[in-house]
């Protein structure tokens, strides 16, 4: 079941650093949400901070309110590996399990979480390929490494790895960065089918990609360097792209940022 994503006021730091601040955002079940700006101006810390990732990295925390249907995932007692289990997490740069083969990649996680028996795994194995759009392509070499497969492929993988714990969110930290352009458009494919199941946010710096895959739009930036991102418009797809309110975000989607 997607959830809602509510932010209110969140504000992340790196030690004393702070790299993002009072960012407020709502983001609606079964959409795709694409957060863009320039680097630097902490798309992927907030990101991060979503699926309590953040606080990983020593001297790193988070202030205010983010919440999953009305759960505040940063409330005491609340159990951290079950928030990461709920929120999935896809990175910039495929990364298979390498010495695992291509069903050990895809049901690590729920061996993880103590699933056993073999036919809940070779049935969620399936399920999840074939959600990635890979089950054809690998269904007679499910053995083999998944490192051996091309980029493209190894990213499918990693999101089948993803879903195959059935979170309720998935995050995508520039999925598409390493990968050829027939890739890019089979995961921008993938991407659209899977927000009928998840809410996803997609952390891109390719203007037509997030163009293409999202609902809506998020436009971060940074008054100077040093200073914290913020959010500066967050609106329907089509409307940031053609009719924004704010000129950064204008200056910006027109290259005329800086």
């Amino acid at each position: 079941m997607a959830k809602r994503i509510e932010a209110v006021g969140v504000t992340a730091y790196y030690g004393e650093f702070k790299a993002i601040e009072d960012i407020t955002i709502t983001i609606e079940p079964r959409s795709v949400t694409a957060l863009i700006g320039p680097s630097g101006c902490g798309k992927s810390t907030f990101l991060r901070a979503v699926n309590r990732m953040h606080e990983v990295l020593p001297g790193a925390r988070v202030e205010g309110r983010l919440s999953l249907d009305g759960q505040d995932i940063y409330e005491r007692g609340v159990d951290v590996t079950a928030v990461r289990r709920s929120i999935g997490m896809v990175f910039q740069r495929p990364n298979p399990f390498p010495t695992m083969s291509i069903y050990d990649n895809v049901v690590a996680g729920l061996k993880l979480n103590g699933v056993r028996k073999k036919a809940v795994l070779d049935d969620a194995c399936e399920r999840a390929l074939t959600s990635a759009n890979l089950w054809d392509e690998v269904r007679n070499r499910l053995s083999k490494p998944g490192a051996g497969l091309s980029g493209g492929q190894q990213q499918r993988l990693c999101i089948a790895r993803t879903i195959a714990v059935e979170p309720q969110v998935v995050l995508m930290d520039e999925p598409c960065s390493a990968l050829d352009p027939i890739s890019t458009g089979a995961i921008e494919d993938l991407i659209f089918e899977l927000k009928n199941e998840f809410t996803i946010i997609i952390v891109t710096h390719n203007m037509q990609q997030a163009a293409r895959v999202s609902d809506r739009t998020a436009f971060f930036s940074i008054s100077q360097t040093g200073d914290p991102g913020r959010l500066i418009e967050h609106d329907v797809t089509s409307k940031i792209f053609t009719n924004p309110r704010e000129k950064r975000t204008e200056d910006y989607i027109t290259g005329r940022f800086g």
